[in-house]
């Protein structure tokens, strides 16, 4: 076998079938969280998404104190918590800012307190990792079919509202001019977006799921301008990113002699990270090539101009 290749996929990499089901689960999370991220980066709601991850962490933790799967306590109270802030005020800065605030501030003393009693008075080990950072190597094959059917739920609502979301997302005053439900079309959104932070959290991890939403759509809206290309680029840039975190996590168990491997949260984040610098790089060198390319002439008469102006 040629030596890079056992350098890159270290021993029964392709036969694992925790493997195939981590790239399986991961792949489906970050396209779901790349089309929603588009719109969420668009739109400003970063900080709605970050929201929302502390009440997927809620949701989890409480679902595991009572017996459940966490996923159902992820996007279950995700949802909640995405009407809540609905409800409370999402259609101006100021009201969504402060629907934000007092979801978060909830949904983290909530978290506290069921990861408190889950540690305390149940059995299960590994609770606060679980939910916080993720534990994709460790779901059970079961998942696979509730993340198919609910990241199409989540794709669904988007490419329902797709057109009206865009144009709300660009001038919500020409959309309500034009007749578009904006309350409604936003409230749609919200929901995918609670599904796909919870999701998210299912894959890396509640505390980290905002990066896998903003980060390849922050990175393909660097790239490109257009949002269909946006939505391509960054489900390529998530499904790689969670890829190629999923195999060094499995590498990195070989790394050491201790034989522990690395959280295959860290790795998906520090990509996700690395490709949005990257991007930067990329665009930079863009703007000075065209700046160095430019036609002198042309130059000369728009100095002349400013000149004249003056």
């Amino acid at each position: 076998m040629h030596p890079i290749y056992t350098a890159i996929f270290e021993p029964g990499f392709f036969a694992s079938s925790q493997v195939h089901i981590a790239a399986t689960i991961g792949g489906l999370v970050a396209i779901v969280s790349a089309v929603t991220g588009v719109f969420t980066v668009m739109r400003g709601q970063s900080f709605g998404g970050h929201a929302l991850g502390d009440v997927s962490a809620a949701g989890g933790s409480g679902a595991l104190l009572i017996g459940l799967t966490p996923v159902a306590g992820f996007v279950g109270l995700g949802v909640i918590g995405a009407g809540v802030m609905d409800m409370i005020g999402v259609r101006r800065l100021r009201g969504r800012d402060l629907a934000t605030g007092i979801v978060l501030g909830a949904a983290i003393g909530m978290s506290a307190l069921f990861l408190y009693l889950t540690s305390t008075q149940s059995a299960t080990t590994g609770a606060v990792q679980q939910i916080l950072f993720g534990s994709i190597f460790t779901t059970p094959s079961g998942i696979v079919p509730v993340t198919i059917i609910l990241g199409a739920v989540a794709i669904a609502a988007v490419t329902v509202v797709g057109r009206p979301l865009l144009l709300t997302t660009l001038s919500p005053d020409i959309a309500a001019a034009r007749g578009v439900p904006v309350r409604l079309v936003g409230l749609a959104y919200m929901l995918a977006l609670a599904v796909s932070v919870g999701l998210s959290s299912l894959a890396i991890g509640a505390i980290l799921s905002t990066a896998l939403l903003i980060g390849p759509a922050a990175t393909a809206l660097r790239v490109t301008k257009r949002v269909i290309t946006a939505l391509g680029l960054a489900c390529v840039f998530g499904v790689a990113a969670t890829w190629i975190g999923i195999l060094l996590a499995y590498d990195s168990y070989y790394w050491g002699t201790s034989r522990e491997g690395l959280p295959v949260s860290f790795f998906i984040v520090a990509v996700v990270f690395a490709g949005y610098l990257a991007s930067g790089l990329l665009v930079a060198r863009a703007v000075a090539g065209r700046r160095d390319g430019a036609d002198p002439a042309q130059a000369a008469r728009a100095a002349e101009r400013a000149e004249l102006a003056a």
